[in-house]
C-alpha cells in the first residue's frame, strides 16, 4: 500500500502561473456538459494539450434533473466530477473557473480571476439557461431546472409546502400550499408534472395526518395549442391523457401573465399557488457576446458552418445549445444527443485541423429518437417514421437513460433505485435543506 503519511506530506499542486497560461493550449474547451465532455474525451486519446473550463466541478446529467427535484434521486446519482472523468488523459487539464469573454484577435479566453488562457483552437459549449421572455423578475418565484441547486431548491420547497400545510389551520392556505404550477408543455414540463403527481398521490399519500396529499393540485400550463409540440400530435395527445389520468390539470393555449411568490395569473385569473416551476423556454449562454458576433436567432445562438466553426473564425467552434447548426435547411434541436454527437465529431477531426492537415468533413446528425417520460409505465418515443408509446416506450426510456449515465457505478445505483421505487412506490431522497 502507498505510504499515507508521505502522501499527506507531499507538496500541494500549484495553479499554472501566468506565463504558463500564456503558452497556447492546442484546444481550450469551455463547458463540461455533453458536448464539451464528449469532445475532451476524444481529444484525450490524441495527446493534444487540452484545457476544459467549467464553472462547476461536475458533469451533470440534466435529463434526470427533474428526478432530483421530485425526490426520486439524489444529486450524486446524476453528477460526476469532471476531473474523475478526464483524469486518465494526461494531456487534458481541468480548470474550475468562470469565463467572461474571449479576445479573438489574441486567441485568449478571459476568466473572472483576470488570468487569461491562450489557445490554438477554441471550443465553446457553454450550454443554455431558461428564458423568461423579458420577465427576469419571475425567476425568483419560478425556478427552472438547469443546475443541482435549482433541483434542490425545488425539492425543498415542494416538500416544505406539504409540511407547512400539515401545520396550518387554514383550509384555504392548505389548498394554496398544495397547489403547484409547471409552466411549459415540452418534455421537461411533462416529466416534471407527472413526477410531482406521483410524489403527491403515491409517495406522500400516507405520511400526513391533517392533510391529504392525494388532493394536491398539479397544473401544467402551455401557451401553445398542445403538449410536446416537437413530437407528432398523437404522442402529445397521449401525454395529455396520461397526465390527466394522474390527476394533473392540463391548460393549453394559456399564456402566463404574471408570477408572484404566492400566486400566478393565467388568462386574467389570479391563482394562489405554493410553487411555480419554469420550463417554458431556453436561451443560449452568451457565447455570441464573448466572441463579438451577432446572435443568429432570438435564443442567442451562434450560427456555425458544416464543421461547427464560426464563419470568419475557423479556429472557433460552437457546440450544443449555444450553436445554430443546420442540416437539410433545418436547425438541429437542442437535445443531449445532438450535443454529444457534435462533441464526438469535433474531438475526432480537431487533431488533423490543429496539425494543419486539410479540412474537416461536414458534421451529420444521426437521429436516435426523441423521448419523454410521463409517469409510471408511460412514455413516448419519436423515431421519425415510427413512434412508440406506453409501457414498452417507458422501458426503452429507462434503458437509454441508464446507459447514457457516466460510469458503471452511476448506472447500477440508478437502476437499483428505480427498481426499488417501482415496487415500493417510495422515494428515498426526501431531504429538506
Amino acid at each position: 500500500m502507498p505510504d499515507q503519511r508521505a502522501a499527506a506530506n507531499a507538496p500541494a499542486a500549484t495553479l499554472p502561473t501566468e506565463p504558463e497560461r500564456m503558452t497556447p493550449r492546442d484546444v481550450v474547451i469551455v463547458g463540461g456538459g455533453f458536448a464539451g465532455l464528449a469532445c475532451a474525451r476524444r481529444l484525450g486519446r490524441s495527446g493534444l494539450s487540452v484545457t476544459v473550463i467549467d464553472r462547476s466541478n461536475h458533469h451533470l446529467f440534466q435529463p434526470l434533473l427533474y428526478q432530483v427535484a421530485t425526490a426520486a434521486l439524489s444529486p450524486a446519482d446524476i453528477a460526476e466530477p469532471i476531473r474523475r472523468i478526464l483524469g486518465r488523459f494526461p494531456s487534458v487539464e481541468v480548470l474550475m473557473a468562470e469565463v467572461v469573454g474571449v479576445d479573438v484577435e489574441a486567441r485568449r479566453v478571459r476568466l473572472a480571476d483576470g488570468n487569461p488562457i491562450a489557445y490554438r483552437r477554441l471550443v465553446l459549449a457553454p450550454g443554455s439557461r431558461y428564458d423568461y421572455f423579458g420577465h427576469t423578475d419571475w425567476e425568483a418565484s419560478a425556478p427552472g431546472l438547469k443546475t443541482i441547486d435549482d433541483a434542490r431548491r425545488i425539492r425543498s420547497r415542494v416538500l416544505m409546502n406539504f409540511e407547512t400545510a400539515e401545520a396550518s389551520l387554514d383550509p384555504a392556505e392548505q389548498e394554496r400550499l398544495m397547489t403547484t404550477v409547471v409552466v411549459g408543455g415540452g418534455p421537461t414540463g411533462v416529466e416534471m408534472a407527472g413526477a410531482l403527481a406521483e410524489l403527491a398521490r403515491w409517495t406522500l399519500a400516507r405520511d400526513f395526518r391533517h392533510i391529504d396529499p392525494t388532493t394536491a393540485r398539479i397544473l401544467l400550463v402551455e401557451a401553445g395549442p398542445r403538449l410536446l409540440g416537437g413530437f407528432p400530435e398523437p404522442l402529445g395527445d397521449y401525454a395529455r391523457r396520461r397526465l390527466e389520468g394522474l390527476g394533473v390539470t392540463v391548460l393549453t393555449g394559456t399564456p402566463v401573465e404574471d408570477i408572484r411568490p404566492d400566486g400566478i395569473t393565467l388568462g386574467g385569473e389570479d391563482l394562489p399557488v405554493g410553487m411555480v416551476v419554469w420550463g417554458a423556454g431556453v436561451r443560449a449562454n452568451p457565447a455570441a457576446a464573448w466572441i463579438g458576433v451577432e446572435p443568429a436567432d432570438r435564443s442567442g445562438r451562434v450560427r456555425v458552418g458544416p464543421d461547427l466553426s464560426v464563419p470568419g473564425h475557423p479556429e472557433i467552434h460552437v457546440l450544443g445549445d449555444a450553436a445554430l447548426a443546420e442540416e437539410d435547411g433545418r436547425p438541429l434541436p437542442g437535445l443531449a444527443q445532438v450535443a454529444k454527437q457534435q462533441g464526438e465529431y469535433l474531438g475526432t477531426v480537431l487533431p488533423a485541423l490543429v496539425a494543419g492537415d486539410g479540412t474537416a468533413p461536414p458534421f451529420h446528425f444521426k437521429d436516435r429518437g426523441n423521448t419523454a417520460v410521463i409517469g409510471r409505465n408511460a412514455a413516448v418515443f419519436d423515431f421519425g417514421r415510427r413512434q412508440l408509446k406506453g409501457r414498452f416506450a417507458w422501458l426503452l426510456w429507462a434503458i437509454v437513460h441508464v446507459y447514457l449515465l457516466v460510469g458503471f457505478e452511476k448506472r447500477l445505483l440508478v437502476a437499483l433505485q428505480w427498481l426499488w421505487r417501482y415496487f415500493t412506490y417510495q422515494r428515498g431522497a426526501r431531504i429538506i435543506r
